[in-house]
């Protein structure tokens, strides 16, 4: 599984909207990195942001 899948499934398992950093505690990838994938994934259109500075995977 390679970090995007994983930060993906760390967001559906947290079952609500999460931070960049709950996602880096939660997945052990560094924080950067995460940062990282956030901005792939909202370009994409993966992840949306229901609550300020938060994110869930788009339905």
């Amino acid at each position: 599984m390679d970090n995007r899948e994983q930060v993906l499934s760390t967001m559906k398992t947290a079952g609500k909207p999460v931070s960049a950093g709950e996602v880096a505690t939660l997945s052990g990838i560094d924080r950067k990195e995460v940062d990282k994938i956030f901005a792939e994934l909202k370009k994409d259109g993966a992840i949306v942001s229901p609550v300020r500075c938060k994110w869930e995977p788009a339905k």
